[in-house]
């Protein structure tokens, strides 16, 4: 297999130089997802503890963890596991490790198991990275069972046709919920998928909140806080609705806050173009509110002019409402506003 060496934050490694996707490609690096790498560094920066036990399941090349090794600060990591199911991908992993002067860091434990043997037969961790190809329901279960109190299971998921609506009944078996393929649809598969993970971490009466959750490209992603108590867990679960929207009813799903204010306020990121997607979402952490509005879809249903954005939110302010632009859609705000209200405003500009 030939390979190139690349830089990502602080982390050198060699992946793939094949042109082609074959047999021969054995590790899997993901440029796109440069973007999670960062924000799981920005999740434990802004964490207030230290000395952490950490599980990297799906390492692959091993950035994650490299980049967790390098850039976070040397007392927020107690021991890091690395995995990864292929052979050949441990092989290249250490060989990356050499390569960032990592090989003899007595914090690293390799494994090269299935994710949930690993979990089930490991004694807990503080921080559970899921980031497996497709959806991440198989894995939840021993996650939930392994995470430590006050700890956080990150999940990602890139089956998005299935949460996003395009392929409804994957959705209904997967995450038992029914998705609609609407201009909100990102927002509402983020939800069915906060949801779905509550539920597993519930039946061991463990509360699981987001303090971080987003969609974007190809994947969604939360970060959730696990509290242990029934009473907490059930407080979780009354937040799970059945909703309507375009007269279809929707979900069930999660109906809270897709952030912690203040956690999300206190991150920061020194990658610009994470930095930028951050902003966005720390304007609209504020408002929670399920759903926005896509203007160029509401003014095309309409038949309305599309007005400027800027002169649009200051109306909307100054009807009294809160307004922020989405990071789930380019053409989104996100308000409490009623949407005859916002029509009218929209038509008077």
């Amino acid at each position: 297999m030939k390979t190139k060496t690349i830089t990502e934050g602080k982390a050198i490694i060699a992946i793939s130089d094949e042109k082609k996707l074959s047999k021969k490609v054995n590790i899997f690096y993901n440029p796109i997802m440069k973007t999670n790498r960062d924000l799981s560094i920005a999740v434990l920066n802004a964490l207030e503890r230290n000395n952490l036990q950490i599980a990297d399941l799906f390492a692959a090349s091993g950035v994650r963890s490299i980049r967790f090794l390098r850039e976070l600060p040397k007392n927020k990591i107690k021991q890091i596991t690395i995995n990864d199911y292929s052979l050949k991908a441990i092989q290249q992993l250490k060989k990356n490790l050499k390569q960032n002067k990592l090989e003899k860091n007595e914090k690293i434990e390799i494994k090269n198991k299935e994710a949930t043997l690993l979990l089930l037969q490991s004694n807990g961790f503080d921080y559970i990275d899921l980031d497996p190809f497709g959806t991440p329901v198989s894995f939840l279960d021993a996650a939930c069972k392994r995470i430590a109190r006050d700890g956080i299971i990150a999940v990602t998921a890139t089956d998005t046709g299935a949460l996003a609506g395009a392929f409804p009944d994957a959705c209904r078996r997967k995450y038992g919920s029914t998705p609609l393929r609407c201009s909100i649809m990102h927002e509402i598969g983020l939800r069915i998928l906060i949801k779905k993970c509550q539920e597993v971490g519930a039946q061991y009466d463990k509360a699981l909140t987001p303090l971080l959750s987003y969609a974007k490209d190809h994947y969604m992603r939360i970060f959730f806080l696990c509290k242990k108590g029934k009473t907490k867990a059930n407080e979780i679960v009354r937040q799970h609705k059945i909703i309507k929207i375009e007269n279809n009813d929707v979900g069930l799903l999660w109906t809270g806050t897709l952030w912690d204010e203040a956690f999300v306020k206190r991150m920061k990121t020194e990658e610009k173009e994470t930095e930028k997607f951050l902003e966005t979402i720390k304007k609209e952490v504020s408002i929670e509110q399920v759903g926005f509005y896509d203007i160029h879809a509401l003014c095309k249903k309409n038949k309305i002019a599309i007005p400027q954005y800027i002169p649009l939110m200051e109306a909307i302010k100054n009807a009294g409402y809160d307004a922020a632009r989405t990071h789930f859609s380019v053409n989104g705000i996100k308000s409490a506003i009623d949407e005859e209200t916002l029509l009218k405003l929209m038509q008077e500009l």
